[in-house]
């Protein structure tokens, strides 16, 4: 036997010193407790920037600040500024080990900062996990939640659920497209309709910031004006984002888009795509491989990277209002991000809200409209039936529809598809006693009875049947209907034209488009169906009914929906008519006579600012309970200026669809309105939101809901 085979047999007891040391080295490492995950009991900190600022995902106002975490060694890269984690929050100064505090609930969080040392003295906590090495929180987006939250009283929590998606980890693993170069500056197109059109296009394709206030004409040229607008920016390399209401707004744009400039130069951001596929658009837009932006009220957050122009298109309508805490609007959202990113801002729509009439009148941006000759050009013939008319007519008087409505169907089912818009969807919504007219209520809980198809009597509240009802009032047993729904419209009019079909476009079922051909279109507002080639004409049936709201906003709202209604039908050169049942002398029907939102929406503005209503004035709305809303008035500090104006009762909630913010099933609330005057609202919003987070820190009482800038205040 070999010196060398003695020496490899001899076992511990021969084995050279080295050998020896490490294997007393790797005993002791076997026995060292190892670092847990999510708690990292022993673990090394981080040598450099140990301290990580991080932003908790808790929502409540009293919390609305950062909180500060080690960071273990293993995490030292992945935890980067802008990455999702998530930390143990809720231990006690108690629960300390090792200089480390442990305990609390996982909860997710972003990383706002790495620091060299915390202001906090006692121990930090680790942080548990990093979710995922991706930036999704930019600084400049992070700017931007802090300016809405602090705009609406609200917390950068809630702002932030709502400004970056929900991850998607299949998502995150694909690489984005490589970016395409800039695109050549376009055509002026149909802009050259517009006096300040051509100069404005130039103004974006050279670099510039310009913002405008545009009144598009009618018609289906708008998706395209906003697409050459959109190819103007990105030919200047910059990006570009449009917020528009809804998914098939979205989709013209998008069409446009695709048309204009091909594919891969813009995502769609809306929910009809997909938790997964909207997050991988939302990640190429982050990560720089597309620079231009259309989608729905939540891409008003969307990371566009050297945004150059923001652009929504009607603003009047109420999709663009979150129903989410703290229920921003996305026009304000936009405004804020053009005054923060000095990019070009474009408020477009067929009608024109007050508040775009108020952006004018500062001087802050600058009208985009086109010459009378063109709007006559463009709009169809719009005339009107009021009630006299109504009262001499025959045909009225013995059906809902008078003798010129009649003639207008008539004559456009020659030529093309007619519209009829119905305020309210359903069949008989509302029903009363044929003799007194008292409101036809349920027995159970009072809500309203409805006819549905088939002659049977609904509650719309509770659902139970009626089979015996008699007025409370008079005793009478028949029934009228007080408001009748877009379904038994199509049903009239369907055996009044048998030869012709009726397609219905409402909650139930949204048509998109429909075809050139001779049909009856019946639709509730904001449905309406484009008509390929135009409609021949329109029928905009129970002006009353949206007039008659107790509202502010009613008759703005009414002129809105009815010239959306009218752009979509030919101009009056090739015979489109619109015929319109409401009282004539009245301003909002006055103003669709002539074509002429501005008009009205100027002097709505003159006249709120002799009240000192919104938009001139800024507002936010108390509401709880009596007591709750009591006790929350007593101890805000509002600024000096401020009026508070009740509070009064809200209408009790039935079984019913309920507002956003409304008090709850059978609850009697009361509300408060707060209005300052301004250059105040920054003031008011802090009150409030120092107020409410008093309150919630004390815990318990009843609830009570703040919003600035309600879009209802009756």
């Amino acid at each position: 036997m070999s010196s060398a085979d003695g020496e490899r047999d001899g076992g511990a007891e021969g084995a050279p010193p080295e050998q020896l040391a490490l294997i007393r080295e790797s005993v002791r490492q076997a026995k060292r407790p190892k670092a847990k995950p999510r708690t990292w009991r022993g673990a090394a900190l981080a040598g450099d920037l140990p301290v990580a600022r991080v932003l908790v995902d808790k929502g409540v106002l009293h919390l609305d600040r950062y909180f500060d975490y080690a960071v273990p060694e293993e995490l030292d890269a992945d935890a980067q500024p802008g990455v999702r984690v998530r930390v143990r929050f809720g231990a006690g100064r108690h629960r300390v080990r090792d200089g480390r505090r442990e305990g609390g609930g996982l909860i997710d969080g972003f990383l706002i900062e790495r620091l060299a040392e915390s202001d906090y003295s006692g121990p930090l906590a680790a942080l548990a996990q990093v979710v995922s090495p991706e930036p999704v929180l930019s600084a400049e987006l992070l700017g931007l939640a802090r300016a809405v939250a602090d705009r609406y009283a609200g917390s950068l929590a809630d702002v932030l659920q709502l400004a970056v998606p929900p991850r998607s980890a299949r998502a995150e693993q694909k690489a984005s497209p490589a970016p395409l170069p800039p695109p050549e500056v376009p055509e002026v197109g149909s802009w050259a309709r517009y006096e300040r059109g051509a100069g404005f296009l130039e103004a974006l394709a050279s670099g510039g910031a310009p913002r405008a206030v545009w009144n598009a004409l009618p018609g289906p040229e708008w998706s395209e004006e906003i697409a050459r607008a959109v190819a103007a920016t990105l030919a200047s390399r910059r990006g570009a984002l449009v917020v528009v209401p809804d998914g098939r707004a979205a989709g013209r744009v998008d069409a446009a888009l695709t048309a204009l400039l091909g594919e891969g130069r813009h995502a769609v951001l809306t929910a009809d795509a997909g938790p997964e596929k909207r997050y991988r658009q939302w990640l190429a837009v982050r990560r720089g491989a597309v620079r231009a932006v259309v989608g729905t009220r939540a891409a008003m957050f969307a990371p566009v990277q050297d945004l150059g122009l923001v652009v929504i298109w009607d603003d009047g309508d109420g999709s663009h209002s979150e129903p989410h805490a703290p229920q921003p609007h996305a026009r304000e959202v936009l405004l804020l991000r053009a005054a923060q990113d000095k990019c070009g801002f474009l408020l477009g729509s067929w009608s024109c809200t007050v508040e775009a009439a108020q952006l004018v009148e500062s001087g802050w941006a600058r009208p985009l409209v086109a010459s009378r000759d063109q709007v006559r050009l463009a709009a169809p013939l719009v005339r009107t039936v009021g009630d006299g008319d109504l009262a001499r007519d025959e045909a009225a008087r013995a059906a809902r529809l008078p003798t010129l409505a009649w003639q207008a169907v008539r004559e456009g089912l020659k030529h093309g598809p007619v519209l009829v818009q119905v305020p309210r969807r359903g069949y008989v919504p509302r029903m009363a006693c044929a003799q007194c007219r008292a409101a036809a209520r349920c027995r159970h809980c009072a809500g309203p009875l409805e006819g549905q198809d088939a002659g049977v009597l609904r509650c719309g509240w509770c659902g139970i049947e009626e089979t015996s009802w008699h007025c409370p009032e008079c005793g009478g047993f028949r029934l009228r209907a007080q408001i009748v729904g877009a379904r038994r419209t199509a049903e009239e009019l369907g055996r009044a034209f048998p030869a012709v079909p009726v397609r219905t476009s409402g909650r139930e079922q949204v048509l998109d488009t429909v075809p050139g051909t001779p049909a009856l279109v019946v639709s509730t507002p904001g449905a309406e169906p484009v008509a390929d080639g135009g409609y021949a004409a329109a029928l905009l049936l129970d002006g009353w009914a949206m007039l008659g709201r107790p509202d502010l906003r009613a008759g703005e709202d009414a002129l809105r929906r009815w010239i959306a209604a009218g752009a979509l039908v030919r101009p009056q050169g090739v015979g489109g008519t619109v015929v319109v049942v409401a009282e004539p002398t009245l301003r909002p029907v006055q103003a669709l006579v002539r074509w002429d939102p501005v008009g009205h929406a100027v002097r709505e503005l003159a006249e709120r600012g002799e009240l000192g209503f919104p938009p001139v004035s800024r507002m936010a709305a108390v509401a709880g309970g009596a007591e709750a809303v009591a006790e929350f008035l007593a101890a805000v500090e509002l600024p000096a200026d401020a009026e508070v104006l009740g509070p009064v009762p809200v209408p009790v909630a039935g079984g019913g669809a309920r507002r956003v913010g409304g008090p709850p099933v059978g609850e009697r609330w009361e509300r408060a309105l707060i209005r300052v005057r301004p250059g105040s609202g920054g003031a008011l919003a802090a009150a409030l939101k120092a107020a409410q987070a008093a309150r919630m820190a004390r815990g318990g009482g009843d609830v009570v809901r703040v919003r600035v800038d309600p879009a209802d205040i009756g």
